[in-house]
């Protein structure tokens, strides 16, 4: 385990929170924008005279209140401070602002921290924080949405190749049979489900999350992958039934919990890998 100076920890803490707070606009425009997208794609394909629309993408506008549209001061876009000191609500309108906010920018800080010590301070840490952020994108927005954006998925894939090939050559061809076995096991599973119920169990966006995880960890991991991720889905999706009967009987996303499964995967592969091998033999 790396053990850095304080002021290292620091760094690394703050570096985390400020990407967790950028991490909060891509998780709440970019479905929008995806939204957008797709409308003006559709009225050119039906030939219909193209909508009137502000700019909207990850830089603008501003940041504002989502019901009042006041924009937000620099000193009320500090990382936790900001939501703490306003006790989270709007300055301005007062409305309650989600925990999605500081949640989100405290996970940033934690996986920063956690990447630094399991892996040091390194390029090959850089990339794995990378992943570790990408993959908490995708489960809050498939949370919420219930999307996993081709916007990300597909560049961490492309990301896991990339990565094997520069600091794990000799893990090349694991990872590109990772990317292809994780995406046509759940493929499979999503048509053999749909010729017994009728019914589709999982969306196309799964499929491309388990083959960038596949890229990134080997074909090896995707059997542990499937067992943690469904396991948690499992317990939760229990939870959820009995405790809030609103969620009775609607469908719930799996990608935040291949993204877990992922997380801990790239912190702790190895070990975790043993232990599941020691409890298999």
């Amino acid at each position: 385990m790396y053990h850095p100076s304080l002021i290292v920890w620091l760094l690394t803490l703050m570096v985390g929170l400020c990407l967790g707070s950028f991490l909060n606009v891509v998780i709440t425009r970019l479905p929008v924008i995806l939204m957008r997208h797709w409308r003006s794609e559709a009225r050119a394909a039906l030939e219909l005279e193209e909508e009137q629309s502000t700019r909207f993408n990850l830089a603008t506008p501003g940041s504002m209140c989502p019901r009042c549209e006041t924009p937000i001061a620099w000193h009320d876009n500090l990382p936790i401070i900001s939501w703490i000191k306003r006790r989270g609500r709007c300055a301005e309108c007062k409305i309650g602002i989600s925990l999605q906010y500081p949640l989100v920018e405290i996970a940033g800080g934690l996986l920063a921290i956690a990447v630094l010590s399991l892996h040091g301070l390194n390029a090959q840490s850089a990339f794995i924080y990378a992943a570790c952020l990408m993959l908490l994108a995708l489960a809050v927005i498939d949370f919420r949405t219930q999307l996993l954006p081709d916007v990300i998925t597909i560049p961490l894939l492309w990301a896991g190749l990339l990565f094997q090939l520069i600091f794990q050559p000799f893990m090349l061809s694991n990872a590109i049979i990772g990317a292809m076995a994780g995406y046509l096991i759940l493929w499979s599973f999503y048509w053999l489900f749909k010729l017994i119920t009728g019914k589709e169990g999982m969306g196309f966006g799964d499929f491309k999350l388990l083959a960038a995880l596949g890229a990134w960890l080997g074909w090896s991991f995707l059997p542990l992958l499937l067992i943690l991720s469904a396991g948690l889905g499992a317990v939760v999706g229990l939870i959820a039934q009995a405790c809030l009967p609103h969620l009775r009987g609607k469908p719930l996303p799996f990608g935040p919990f291949l993204a877990l499964a992922g997380w801990v995967a790239l912190l702790v592969g190895d070990e975790l890998m043993s232990l599941y091998v020691s409890m298999i033999i």
